[in-house]
């Protein structure tokens, strides 16, 4: 029987589908960030009251102070697949995100290079998401990014503007995660290189850019939603966030890898780029390297850019494949999905999640002031507990966590102010010299300690 050919292109996809979704479906280390217990949390009340949050519910610090849930959707539907399979949901939801975001880019990359050069373009720009690979509502956004770039991409390849339907991509994007702010920086700079090419294109241009914002505007925070990504980086307390940190240059990685690759490219002349292309990737490498959680949006932009500009050096073979690979890509993922459904994600203690620590915790005691980690609110917001601190920089604001790092330092004078000022009636912190300053101050002593968090109690 003959088969069916099959454009490489969609063929690349899918199986760049089926490689991202086994990864982030079956890797434990997604869920290794404490954020992912709070937006859990977020998303559940919401799902209760019918309402986006709008003030502070998880503290007592900041309790009644506004502050809005920007990433509401991403959470509510995290929410609602753990109502439906807990933990195991959690994984198949982001697997599905990270395989349909690595589909978009290979594809693409396919679409206009060939094989072999495809495949390591795909994978060092893929392997630029492996240190963002965690349960949080960026991953929900990268499909987005991707298909956005992709479509501006080929509108600039075919002279034309954006088909106004992506206003949706970015209708859903702005309410999914603050990364659209760069969707809509993106496709000005290339409104900029159409009117360059042809000032004609202002019209067609500027019609999408008015459709982008505007769809932007239209979430729960209306205007303020627009400049909420920028007034987070202005936030000085960012840089002892690690995420938000410079990429290291001593410690090998596969941004800096790929960044080695780029540059080689480049002196070799094998990748030919217009100077706005050209200053759209410096600027892409300048935000990964001041900030780590840049590199994704690095890898999956420059990857997409990059096949671009070696169109001409390696040029698709134009081949077709065997028809039968689409069946096959596709039971293979149907049945990956069946396992990864059939098989229990269950959530133990770890780093970010002192369950055993919490657990030793009396409950009237729950209910009073208590002094956490940074990384331990999530949990503890989750496990409805009124936290001291988390993962909101952006509620808590520079002044607070300023003297939350001092005390960290630790700083025994700060230590004690806080403790005084907050009528803290207990802590809960992970083993080190602030938790064995806890264990000397008058009147507290230990009650429980393990591997990942010691509790003390004020007598």
């Amino acid at each position: 029987m003959p088969t069916i050919p099959c454009s490489p292109a969609r063929i690349f996809a899918l199986f760049a589908d089926l490689i991202g979704f086994a990864v982030a479906a079956f890797a434990p280390q997604i869920f290794h960030d404490g954020d992912s217990w709070w937006h859990l949390a977020a998303g559940q009340w919401m799902l209760d009251t019918h309402a986006v949050l709008k003030s502070d519910v998880f503290s007592f610090t900041f309790f009644g102070e506004p502050w809005d849930a920007h990433e509401w959707l991403s959470e509510v539907v995290m929410a609602g697949l753990f109502r439906l399979d807990g933990w195991s949901g959690e994984h198949l939801l982001f697997g599905l995100a990270a395989g349909a975001a690595a589909a978009a880019v290979a594809g693409h990359v396919r679409g206009r290079i060939a094989a072999l050069p495809a495949l390591l373009v795909s994978l060092m720009g893929l392997a630029c998401i492996s240190g963002s690979l965690l349960a949080r509502p960026h991953l929900l956004a990268l499909p987005l990014l991707a298909l956005w770039t992709a479509e501006l991409l080929k509108a600039r390849s075919e002279a034309r503007s954006p088909r106004l339907w992506l206003g949706g991509v970015m209708l859903a994007w702005a309410n999914l995660h603050g990364s659209f702010a760069f969707g809509l920086a993106l496709a000005a700079a290339f409104a900029l290189e159409a009117m360059i090419a042809d000032r004609a294109a202002w019209k067609g241009w500027g019609l999408f850019l008015i459709v982008a914002v505007l769809a932007a505007a239209i979430t729960p925070q209306g205007l303020d939603g627009l400049f909420f990504p920028f007034t987070l980086l202005m936030l000085g307390s960012l840089r002892n966030v690690g995420e938000w940190g410079p990429t290291s240059l001593t410690t090998p990685s596969p941004f800096l890898i790929a960044l080695a690759g780029l540059v080689w490219l480049g002196v070799t002349r094998k990748l030919r780029l217009s100077p706005l292309r050209i200053l759209i990737l410096l600027g892409l490498a300048w935000l990964a390297l001041s900030h780590v959680r840049h590199q994704m949006i690095f890898g999956i932009v420059v990857a997409m850019l990059v096949a671009e500009g070696l169109r001409r050096t390696y040029p698709d073979e134009r081949r077709s494949v065997p028809g039968w690979l689409l069946p096959v890509g596709a039971g293979l993922l149907a049945l990956l999905i069946v396992v990864r459904l059939s098989i229990p994600t269950a959530r133990g203690d770890d780093f970010v999640t002192p369950m055993t620590a919490l657990g030793h915790v009396p409950a009237g005691l729950r209910s009073q002031p208590v002094l956490n980690a940074y990384d331990f609110g999530g949990y503890l917001i989750f496990s409805g507990v009124k936290v001291f601190v988390d993962g909101r920089t952006d509620m808590y604001g520079d002044a607070f966590l300023a003297d939350y790092d001092r005390m960290m330092q630790p700083d025994r004078q700060t230590l004690s102010d806080v403790l005084a000022r907050w009528h803290i009636a207990w802590s809960i912190l992970p083993p080190g010299p602030v938790a064995q300053i806890m264990d000397t101050m008058p009147g507290w002593h230990r009650v429980y300690g393990d591997q990942y968090a010691v509790v003390d109690v004020k007598e």
